[in-house]
């Protein structure tokens, strides 16, 4: 479930280790500082309450139903989900590492217990002074309201788990017992990833309608007080909250999509706070200082951008063209030229990202720039070049356009860069920007792309790219157009993989089975991994509280204890 696919063991030693020393020489220029064996240390400075902050948000969302596709924008989850839904597990760091924990929404443990014929109960004991903003208990009624909306509903973003459940006992108001019809190693991630909904106040009436352009009750410390389209969202203290209330009276999040502009109300006082995809000049910036401004980058990262390719439109309906264009790019010289800095230098070569390290394998390493083993792959599909030297066959040439999103300096420079790199191999790619609310609101899981260039965000610490690649969440009448499979994959055998490591408990297990699944999906390059992308937060020095990043959570996983410098 992911804005990306979901993820639970943590991060191997050996993949930390690397990352974390690829940005040691940026971040020791940095007011705040890190180590090169660990995440980054939160800046801890004293508070006073009352105030208000305002802070950029890079991209807005197309909706705030965030069961729905349209609200496939991590963003929305940053500014407004995560601060008003209650969920039962939170990500969070012990001994420094980030693994699920359960939040106070729930007085204990969840038991999840596996019985003999392979089906599953997790039993969910509710903290009685958990309550929704108007004062009413959040009960099992909520839990299974929130899970048949999403077992059952159409326009689902991402059904996983949630369509094992077989049966819900809400009898007892302050418990609740799901019941899987199999197994589901990732079981932690259900009422977590997209958090609860109040029964009391959806049930029968129409969710999306009441929920889309934002909504009034809140089971977090914040509630959205305005959601001004195109400008801003504004959260204000929940106060019914029941546990640490917010330090600041009201924190708004300014949509700042160009980074240029972002980087200018930083500086200028406008806004106090970003988190912004690492842009060349912005890491220039970061790097040479910026006054009054404290900063922190973190390389541990659930963030995987790859060129997602759509497997059901020409040309990339075939397995040999998907190879050639992964023969025809140099992933590391683009990976070097964008990161270099941070002396990050090297592709990703799989799409489970280093949160979730033990279940990456490295088949993605086989493909290198290869101009001949280009050739040979169109020539056996029966391409030719034309005049232009553009591959040809049939009347069609190898020609595509690539959805990038408007104002990212840095994807601006990938896409050209590739452009020119699969110009020399026979391809010829143009470019067509687009807004994030076009891009994962409609064009995406409408499947009206060839190719694009977007990250994926893992939303959980458990590995689960069933989310992204299982033909069964391909959207479309079938499954009244839920999922995230955007790319329409549907390889042979992958599904029963990617199975297993979904339902698989134990551990070395499930591992086998996402390194078969890697293997496979390099095979048939349904996409092209390129990179993890390292987080960056920088904030203003009249911003006070325990800042840090959350690599699953984000950067405003703990606002309510962030408040004005003291």
């Amino acid at each position: 479930m992911s804005k990306s696919p979901l993820r639970t063991v943590v991060p191997s030693s050996r993949r930390v280790l690397v990352a974390a020393l690829a940005v040691t020489a940026l971040v020791g220029s940095l007011t705040a500082c890190t180590t090169s064996n660990s995440t980054p240390e939160p800046s801890d400075v004293a508070v006073v309450d009352g105030g208000e902050l305002v802070i950029g948000a890079e991209q807005e969302p197309d909706c705030a139903d965030w069961i729905a596709t349209c609200a496939g924008s991590i963003w929305g989850s940053y500014i407004m989900q995560t601060p008003t839904l209650p969920g039962v597990f939170q990500t969070r760091q012990v001994d420094e590492e980030w693994v699920p924990v359960p939040s106070d929404l729930v007085t204990e443990e969840p038991v999840a217990e596996v019985a003999d014929d392979g089906t599953q109960t997790i039993t969910y004991s509710i903290n009685p002074d958990a309550v929704w903003s108007d004062g009413e208990p959040i009960t099992s009624a909520d839990f299974e309201y929130t899970a048949l909306q999403i077992r059952d509903g159409d326009d689902i973003f991402d059904k996983t788990g949630y369509d094992r459940i077989a049966s819900i006992d809400a009898s007892d108001p302050q418990k609740v017992v799901v019941n899987l019809s199999s197994a589901y190693a990732g079981w932690r991630t259900l009422f977590s990833v997209y958090g609860l909904m109040p029964a009391h106040l959806l049930d029968g009436k129409d969710r999306s309608a009441l929920m889309s352009d934002g909504y009034d009750f809140s089971g977090g410390p914040w509630k959205i007080e305005k959601w001004t389209r195109g400008t801003s969202v504004t959260l204000v203290p929940n106060e019914n909250y029941w546990g640490e209330k917010p330090h600041l009276d009201k924190v708004t999040f300014l949509f700042l999509p160009d980074t240029t502009a972002a980087f200018q109300a930083l500086k200028s006082g406008q806004v106090s706070a970003l988190y912004p995809s690492p842009q060349l000049d912005a890491l220039t910036q970061i790097e040479a200082g910026l006054p009054g401004i404290k900063s922190q980058v973190d390389a541990r990262s659930g963030n995987l951008e790859a060129i997602w390719l759509n497997n059901a439109v020409a040309p990339f309906d075939s397995v040999p063209v998907r190879q050639a264009l992964a023969y025809s790019i140099d992933r590391d010289a683009i990976v070097k030229r964008l990161f270099g800095s941070l002396g990050i230098d090297k592709a990703q070569q799989s799409f489970n990202t280093p949160m979730v390290a033990p279940f990456a394998a490295d088949d993605f390493s086989e493909y290198t720039l290869d101009l001949d083993k280009v050739d040979e792959l169109m020539k056996s599909d029966g391409w030719a070049k034309n005049s232009d030297g553009v591959w040809a066959k049939g009347g069609e040439t190898a020609t595509f356009s690539i959805k990038t999103l408007a104002g990212n300096k840095r994807r601006d420079l990938t896409v050209q860069v590739l452009q020119s790199q699969l110009k020399d191999a026979g391809f010829e790619m143009t470019i067509d920007q687009v807004t994030p609310a076009d891009l994962f609101g409609t064009i995406a899981p409408q499947g009206d792309f060839q190719a694009g260039l977007w990250a994926l965000v893992d939303t959980f610490p458990d590995p689960t790219l069933s989310s992204t690649f299982s033909s069964v969440n391909i959207p479309g009448e079938a499954n009244g157009f839920s999922g995230i499979n955007f790319y329409r994959t549907n390889i042979p055998g992958l599904d029963d993989l990617l199975g297993q490591v979904d339902s698989e408990l134990d551990t070395d297990a499930r591992i086998s089975a996402s390194h078969d699944a890697d293997a496979l999906i390099a095979e048939n390059v349904p996409s092209l991994p390129l990179d993890t992308v390292p987080n960056v937060l920088l904030w203003s020095d009249k911003v006070g509280g325990p800042l840090q990043i959350n690599p699953v959570e984000g950067p405003f996983w703990n606002l309510a204890e962030w408040g004005l410098a003291g």
